[in-house]
């Protein structure tokens, strides 16, 4: 599989006989962000998950009651956190990012898939 094609699993969301896999369409892109990041080789799976137990464990310090509803957004903190630690983002780059897909995503018709173009994605 190539990189392009990798990526444009990203936009698809896995179904079974009952409907969606995933509750949201973002936790699949996660999942699968996840898989092929450790797939390229940035790290292993072994450290993805120590780092995705570490983030839950710190939520649940902090008062996350675990139900189930808050499990992907640790995943998001757990890739944020790697690709910081591996160099391939640093803070900043990463709340730059972030501000560029809220403003394309203001800027989506509903409905619309949101993209970054090169106008608005400053990469």
């Amino acid at each position: 599989m190539t990189k392009i094609d990798s990526f444009s699993l990203l936009n698809k969301q896995p179904c079974d006989d009952e409907g969606p896999v995933f509750a949201e369409p973002w936790h699949a892109q996660a999942f699968a962000l996840a898989v092929h990041l450790s797939e390229s080789g940035l790290f292993s799976w072994k450290e993805w998950s120590q780092t995705i137990n570490d983030e839950i464990i710190k939520a649940q310090n902090a008062g996350d009651l675990d139900l189930g509803n808050t499990y992907y957004e640790h995943w998001l903190n757990a890739l944020e956190l790697l690709v910081r630690k591996k160099g391939i983002f640093n803070f900043e780059e990463l709340v730059k990012r972030k501000e560029k897909w809220r403003d394309a995503y203001l800027q989506t018709p509903h409905g619309d898939p949101v993209k970054l173009t090169p106008s608005n994605d400053g990469y």
